[in-house]
C-alpha cells in the first residue's frame, strides 16, 4: 500500500532571471518542489533586468515559456506560480501563506532582508534554505553568463575551446 508523503512547506518561494537554465537552477528548483506542496517563483522582468543591466538573451515572456516547459518535463503534476518580479522582493512581501525561501549563497542576503521587512509589516518570517552554489568542471559558479560566452555548457562542462 502506497502512502503520500507530507511536504515539509505548503508553499516556499524563490527568485531568479533563468535566462539560460542551467544546473545550478535545476537544483534550486530540485529542492524547492522536493520539499514543498506549491513553489512560487519570481521571475525578473525586463524592465527589472535593464535596471541590473544585465545582458540577456531571452525577453520575459520567452524565459516564462522556457521556465514553464522546463517546470512540467522535470517536475510533472506539480503545483507552481511564476510572477513577474520588479524587484527582490517579489510577492514575498505581499503574501502571508509563503512558508520559506530557497535561496543561493549569492542571494541569501536577500532572503535576510526579506525577513527584516516582513517582519515590520506584521507578516511571519520565512525559513531560509540556502543552496550551495553549483560549480563547472573548473572550479568556478556555473552561471548564465559564462555560458552566453561559450566558457561552458548548463551542466558545467568546459567548451573544448576553454580546456
Amino acid at each position: 500500500m502506497f502512502r503520500k508523503v507530507m511536504s515539509k512547506f505548503i508553499s516556499i518561494a524563490l527568485g531568479g532571471t533563468f535566462d539560460i537554465v542551467h544546473k545550478g537552477h535545476m537544483a534550486l528548483l530540485s529542492k524547492a518542489f522536493s520539499i514543498s506542496e506549491h513553489v512560487i517563483i519570481g521571475l525578473t522582468s525586463d524592465k527589472f533586468i535593464k535596471q541590473k543591466n544585465k545582458r540577456i538573451l531571452h525577453n520575459y515572456n520567452t524565459r516564462s515559456k522556457i521556465l514553464q516547459s522546463v517546470i512540467l518535463s522535470n517536475f510533472p503534476n506539480r503545483s507552481y506560480a511564476i510572477h513577474k518580479i520588479d524587484d527582490d522582493f517579489g510577492p514575498t512581501l505581499y503574501q502571508d501563506n509563503i512558508d520559506a525561501l530557497v535561496v543561493s549563497n549569492d542571494t541569501k542576503n536577500i532572503g535576510y532582508e526579506i525577513n527584516i521587512i516582513r517582519k515590520k509589516m506584521g507578516l511571519n518570517c520565512l525559513e531560509i534554505i540556502i543552496m550551495p552554489i553549483i560549480l563547472a568542471n573548473d572550479g568556478k559558479p556555473i552561471s548564465s553568463t559564462r555560458i552566453r560566452n561559450s566558457e561552458i555548457d548548463n551542466t558545467g562542462n568546459l567548451n573544448i575551446i576553454n580546456k
